[in-house]
């Protein structure tokens, strides 16, 4: 992915993002109900129960989030979802490969937002750069590819 003209950069749409999201949380809820399926699969239809079990996860899931995008941005920089889209993320700065604290940042960002009912992704309907409030944190923009 490296070695793209920068002064052609355009940045990626919010329905590339909005994909790239979707497949990235598929992939995360499939790995989660791999690694906990004896779990799951011993869950009566008990409501209580099923809250009960989905609550001892909430930890467990935002660790691979939290894993999985500072990782992959970090190395690749983009998910698994950003590149079956074709969109990376990049330094807003230099424009060039994200460092490993600034993945970090933006990876914790992104978990916040979603801890606030997504508003911190809504930041970027509202702003030239298309920036959500994990791009700021981690001071990244997400370009096509």
């Amino acid at each position: 992915m490296s070695g793209s003209n920068n002064t052609n950069l355009q940045l990626a749409s919010m329905r590339s993002r909005a994909l790239a999201f979707v497949i990235d949380d598929f992939l995360i809820t499939l790995l989660v109900v791999i690694v906990f399926w004896d779990t799951i699969a011993a869950t009566t239809d008990d409501a209580a129960v099923v809250l009960a079990i989905m609550n001892q996860f909430i930890w467990p899931v935002l660790f691979i989030k939290f894993v999985y995008h500072s990782f992959f941005v970090w190395y690749y920089g983009a998910t698994i979802g950003k590149i079956i889209v074709k969109i990376k993320v990049i330094d807003y700065n230099h424009l060039g490969r994200v460092s490993l604290l600034s993945s970090m940042f933006r990876s914790a960002g992104r978990i916040i937002s979603e801890m606030f009912f997504y508003i911190g992704f809504l930041v970027g309907f509202f702003n030239d750069g298309k920036q959500t409030f994990h791009d700021k944190i981690g001071r990244t923009l997400v370009v096509d590819v």
